[in-house]
């Protein structure tokens, strides 16, 4: 059994995948970015009325999974919060999809409070329903998705870090 399990472990260790550093997945070519699945089974709508991504077409995107006890989350935040406010003004579109871990971060008060005690001004979906999350196939607290104009995911990074890779491809996205 010990050569199955070596060769199992073995295999993972040589794939990308495997590596805990390896959390950013640029996709640069077009013909490897895939449509950006659209907003699905969104409870709650805060700082803005309901958007789609079909409506914000000719925009780049930045999708922010999030939920509002994860630590990590809460030290991505000001990064976000700094790109909505440099960015924004440029034409760059960032949009929170808050899905709960726990059963308290489901309650839409709950979620609207930690909103405000952040300081968030960019558009806040409530996935509870992890109808969203699902859609992009996503497993992490926080995740990014950048989304060209055509509405094509080029990037993604998980976790923390690497703030300075995900500006850079904001700011390709705008032509700057």
């Amino acid at each position: 059994m010990r050569k199955p399990l070596t060769a199992v472990l073995s295999a993972c260790l040589a794939s990308t995948a495997c590596v805990a550093d390896n959390q950013a997945a640029p996709l640069d070519t077009p013909k490897l970015a895939a449509q950006a699945p659209e907003f699905q089974g969104i409870d709650h709508w805060i700082n803005s009325k309901p958007l789609t991504l079909q409506a914000l077409r000719g925009k780049p995107v930045l999708l922010e999974f999030w939920t509002y006890d994860c630590i990590n989350c809460v030290h991505v935040i000001p990064h976000v919060k700094q790109w909505h406010a440099t960015y924004a003004p440029k034409g760059l579109v960032v949009v929170g999809v808050h899905t709960p871990e726990y059963a308290h971060e489901r309650i839409t008060g709950n979620v609207e409070d930690a909103v405000k005690r952040f300081g968030i001004r960019y558009p806040v979906a409530q996935d509870n329903a992890y109808a969203t999350w699902n859609a992009y196939g996503n497993q992490y607290w926080p995740a990014l998705y950048l989304i060209d104009p055509q509405g094509r995911v080029v990037y993604t990074h998980f976790g923390e870090g690497q703030y300075d890779e995900t500006e850079g491809r904001i700011r390709r996205l705008l032509g700057m």
